[in-house]
């Protein structure tokens, strides 16, 4: 099934304990699109600004993800400041500049009304309302959200979350949703709020998918599910790790036409084994030289360590 990606295409400029880089390709929408290129066809809905040249649409279009919804506006497209020096699991922002994402209406080409699944990336809740709005048949919805939406624009966010498949958040994100400081807790509400499962990410700790009686459509409420990250010597750029992390668990699920609870927990490891490729190197660099084999590789060493059957 093919996905429809709606969120940033941007620039980030960041430093690490690895180095210091300047506008490198990024945005929440570009590295999903990736990740998810990998299992099934993407298309991508965002703005841009001038600064965006064809060789950096060659990053999306090399891997066969679909363009077309990409708007081009004049001025410099959204860009990210920001460094990881304190602590490589939480970045410390210098400088948000939406540049032409400030205006961003997102627009629906005609040729991607008939995608099969639809992710709403990071962005305003009001903005990802108006997008489900404009796709009422696609099969699955999946969703992503911050600290600032919850804080800030609640009253806008529940709409949305009453929409969703499936929500990705991180800890501090689902704690601060639901008011509660048990993990377990924490989740049991936030699906009260909506979402028929929802997926915490633990950055190196990688992820639980907790599950209502809502998500598989047959009133069986099942366990949650833990799954690891991929160990890694080096962390060089851990920005677009959550959004790889998204694209590769979403990715997998549009490649097997349903979601099931095996397809649900196989695509969280295929997650992991996204995001670990994305905090290789910095922006997309990694990403671009990923192939399916060292994908399918690195899966097989994540289900032998954590003795996945």
């Amino acid at each position: 099934m093919s996905i429809l990606v709606v969120g940033s295409v941007a620039f980030d400029s960041l430093e690490t304990p690895s180095g210091k880089r300047e506008r490198v390709l990024g945005g929440a929408a570009t590295h999903f699109a990736l990740a998810a290129s990998f299992f099934t066809d993407v298309r991508v809905v965002g703005v841009v600004g001038e600064d965006f040249l064809p060789e950096h649409e060659r990053v999306l279009t090399s891997k066969g993800v679909d363009t077309t919804g990409i708007e081009r506006a004049p001025g410099k497209s959204f860009h990210w400041t920001g460094t990881y020096l304190r602590d490589l699991n939480e970045a410390d922002t210098i400088a948000t500049d939406l540049n032409v994402f400030a205006e961003f209406a997102p627009k629906i080409p005609a040729s991607y009304e008939d995608s099969d699944c639809l992710f709403l990336a990071n962005i305003d809740p009001m903005l990802q309302a108006r997008v489900r709005a404009q796709m009422p048949n696609v099969k699955l919805v999946a969703g992503d959200t911050m600290n600032y939406w919850i804080g800030a624009h609640r009253e806008n966010l529940l709409p949305v979350l009453r929409e969703l498949d499936a929500l990705l958040i991180n800890d501090n994100e689902a704690k601060m949703l639901s008011g509660e400081s048990n993990g377990l807790r924490a989740a049991e509400k936030v699906m009260e709020l909506g979402p028929k499962s929802l997926i915490v990410k633990h950055g190196e700790y990688g992820s639980t998918a907790y599950f209502s009686e809502r998500s598989f459509g047959d009133g069986v409420k099942r366990l949650p599910f833990r799954a690891p990250t991929v160990p890694l010597a080096d962390v060089v750029d851990p920005t677009g790790a959550g959004d790889s992390f998204a694209g590769g668990f979403y990715g997998y699920v549009a490649s097997q036409g349903s979601l099931t609870p095996e397809v649900f927990r196989t695509a969280l490891f295929y997650g992991s084994v996204m995001g670990s490729f994305a905090v290789e190197r910095f922006g997309t660099e990694r990403l671009q030289e990923t192939t399916r084999q060292e994908i399918d590789a690195r899966f097989a060493h994540l289900k032998e360590m954590s003795h996945l059957s």
